[in-house]
């Protein structure tokens, strides 16, 4: 990234503008994260969250609302409803005829889809926040060993009032995620869980320094720095199928006759497999919270998946990224359908027949580029536990491979739209 090219951005007064429109609104996000929510005893969520603030799983938690579940403030649920509301409505759209009808329908289609998204993801907040508080008026259950009052007046009335706030702040961001795909810069959803996660680090890196010294505070820094480093190198990465179309008169132009490329990713998937894992493989261990069980089951998941650290856990967790893996993959990527459409436009790969030769090369390429990327993406996941595990600040630092993933794909992708602006205006640009 050049000095010179991200004055050209400020200087290009559009630009300069989304630049500004963006921060704003990631301002006014950070700002709902630390406003508590109307009847919320706000010292003493403070004095819970110190007994609990070495705690991974709690730490886990609070990863995607940048601190702010914990807090109960008004954007206390974050942008995971929306997250999950959008994972649901794409593996819908794989098994309901009308949500694929829709997905082949173009913009008009994929509008329809938006606003499912937008009502599931209203349903899900209603759910999600009832839970929560239903947790929080019990003193000890939402936070496991400080017994604090945290809601004071229990009336219904305030409850639902609280749980009307909590689910306007969740259609509140994502408004904000969409003002900034139209009119900011980069996409908005990412956006805002990039700017989640790292409001976090600079806090991790306090405890860590404060804690541990300053040696361990640089070999973390320095683990985290390389690890960047290798995901920057593979998220790059891609294999690009040549792709030739034949030339073909329509009426008394002449078409096609041009090259082109598939470019086939080796992380095809993103940073979804990474999120299903966790997610299932943090169930059980909020299940045991939840309920302060002491059976012998409770003691097992509590001594070898609770910390998040041990073997069965890393394990687990490395097995599951690479079933995702190429479950993800397999209902994103339809080979069939990419060949038909080469076909239809007259279009093939050089040495191989038009139609199900090209779907069942397409698919041979994609199974093995999938193989390298799901290792790889079972790789950072774990990666991190053993540095940060070696350097004793595990539990302190959830930096893992979820955080780094989208650190690294956000910040690449948002670094590339701004690139492609200045380009368009004969700048230098940030990459070279």
């Amino acid at each position: 990234m050049h000095i010179s090219a991200f004055g050209a951005a400020l200087r290009t007064p559009d630009l300069r503008k989304k630049i500004l429109f963006t921060i704003g609104l990631l301002g006014l996000y950070r700002l709902g994260s630390v406003l508590p929510t109307p009847g919320v005893d706000y010292s003493a969520i403070q004095r819970c969250i110190d007994v609990v603030q070495d705690n991974s799983v709690y730490a886990l938690i609070n990863l995607f609302s940048g601190g702010a579940l914990l807090q109960l403030s008004v954007f206390a649920l974050g942008i995971m409803p929306y997250i999950t509301a959008s994972i649901i409505l794409q593996l819908l759209t794989v098994v309901i005829p009308r949500l694929e009808t829709l997905k082949a329908d173009g913009q008009a289609g994929q509008a329809k889809i938006t606003q499912y998204t937008r009502f599931v993801t209203i349903g899900l907040a209603i759910l999600q926040s009832t839970a929560i508080l239903s947790l929080a008026r019990t003193p000890g259950a939402l936070f496991n060993g400080c017994n604090e009052s945290i809601i004071p007046n229990q009336s219904i009335w305030v409850i639902l009032v609280m749980i009307t706030v909590m689910t306007a702040g969740t259609a509140v961001i994502m408004w904000f995620g969409e003002l900034i795909t139209e009119r900011g810069v980069g996409n908005g959803m990412s956006v805002l869980i990039f700017t989640s996660i790292i409001a976090t680090i600079p806090a991790q890196f306090a405890s860590i320094w404060g804690s541990q010294g300053p040696f361990t505070f640089f070999a973390t820094l320095a683990v985290g720095v390389a690890i960047i480093g290798f995901v920057v190198f593979v998220e790059q990465a891609q294999r690009r199928i040549p792709v030739q179309y034949a030339k073909r008169m329509v009426g008394r132009r002449m078409y096609g006759g041009t090259s082109t490329y598939i470019p086939l990713k080796v992380n095809m998937a993103g940073v979804i497999p990474v999120i299903f894992a966790s997610s299932l493989l943090f169930l059980p261990t909020l299940l045991v919270q939840l309920t302060g069980s002491q059976a012998e089951w409770a003691v097992w998941i509590q001594q070898n998946l609770g910390r998040g650290t041990g073997p069965w856990y890393m394990a687990l967790y490395f097995a599951l990224i690479v079933f995702f893996c190429y479950f993800y993959v397999s209902i994103t990527f339809n080979p069939v359908e990419v060949a038909d459409n080469m076909k239809k436009y007259g279009g093939f790969i050089p040495g191989i027949r038009a139609g199900r030769p090209t779907a069942e090369y397409l698919d041979y390429v994609l199974t093995r580029l999938t193989a390298p990327g799901a290792l790889y993406l079972g790789a950072i996941a774990i990666m991190p536990l053993f540095a940060f595990s070696f350097l004793g600040v595990a539990n302190r630092f959830v930096f893992g491979g979820t955080s780094l993933l989208i650190i690294v794909g956000v910040g690449l992708d948002t670094v590339k739209q701004i690139e492609a602006q200045l380009q368009q205006r004969n700048y230098e640009g940030f990459l070279r």
